[in-house]
């Protein structure tokens, strides 16, 4: 096993208007990442853009390192299809207005705004990799 060390820092400043921008910086030692920076309306608000941009950028990562044709289709030996598992991530912000959280949720999943629009990755696995997903239901 090779062991890949480092840090990632996060330091939030507060602005002069009650807001927060979150400076977030990768160092590991295998693939260092930029520092971002993020504002939100609270410290949390900040650090959770901040973190969410950094792991897209290492999803953008994996997926890229796998170097694999999107459209290639493995046959086995008979001619059969291979089945593969794919950790599918589907990322959407935006930003909307509305009267209420209900209203703002409607205006969102209305259509095929959020698969159009979305950020996706495929990162293949193997079948037995203890990867779990989460669904709009899950509790934080």
């Amino acid at each position: 096993m090779t062991e890949i060390t480092g840090t990632i820092t996060v330091n939030t400043l507060s602005q002069d208007n009650g807001h927060f921008v979150c400076q977030m910086s990768s160092a590991l030692s295998d693939r260092p990442v930029q520092e971002v920076s993020y504002s939100g309306q609270s410290k949390e608000h900040a650090i959770a853009i901040a973190l969410e941009h950094l792991a897209g950028k290492y999803r953008q990562i994996a997926e890229e390192l796998q170097n694999i044709d999107h459209l290639e289709v493995e046959h086995s030996e008979s001619g059969e299809p291979i089945i593969k598992h794919y950790h599918v991530v589907l990322h959407y912000e935006d930003i909307r207005e509305a009267e209420s959280i209900f209203e703002a949720l409607q205006d969102t999943v209305m259509g095929n705004t959020v698969v159009e629009n979305a950020k996706i990755n495929f990162i293949q696995i193997d079948p037995d990799l203890p990867v779990e997903s989460f669904s709009k239901y899950d509790e934080p």
